[in-house]
């Protein structure tokens, strides 16, 4: 019978690994919206309003929960702008998640959740902080 206690020596690293492709994801969504990159089926041509907030959250805050700096506030911030982004854009459209497409708002706003709880875990600028 395995002993699963031997694989809370792995957790900080799962918990990284985690944060860091969470980041690489959300940083994708603001780099579509300010550079078209990674090519989007609809172009976002006006950026001064809630499009371009949503960008700049997705850059910045994505940048500062990849590299690990103020992860616990950045990411509560970040759950936050899930939510209210998931109750304006996806939840008006159908109840069911799948359908109106909230399915990701969703996901990110749990997953920010859990790191504003548990930290950057392994690799990460705040365990350098003092």
């Amino acid at each position: 019978m395995a002993n699963w206690e031997q694989l809370r020596a792995f957790e900080p690293y799962a918990l990284a690994a985690l944060r860091m492709m969470t980041a690489l994801q959300f940083i994708e969504h603001g780099t579509q919206k300010f550079f078209n990159f990674p090519p989007a089926t609809e172009r976002f041509t006006d950026l001064m309003n809630l499009i371009g907030v949503a960008g700049i959250l997705e850059i910045v805050g994505g940048f500062l929960v990849l590299i690990g700096l103020f992860t616990r506030p950045t990411a509560f911030i970040l759950c936050g702008f899930m939510a209210v982004a998931y109750f304006m854009a996806h939840f008006p459209v159908d109840f069911f998640p799948v359908n109106n497409r909230g399915d990701a708002a969703i996901s990110f706003c749990f997953i920010f959740m859990y790191l504003f709880f548990a930290g950057p875990g392994a690799f990460a600028l705040d365990n350098r902080r003092s």
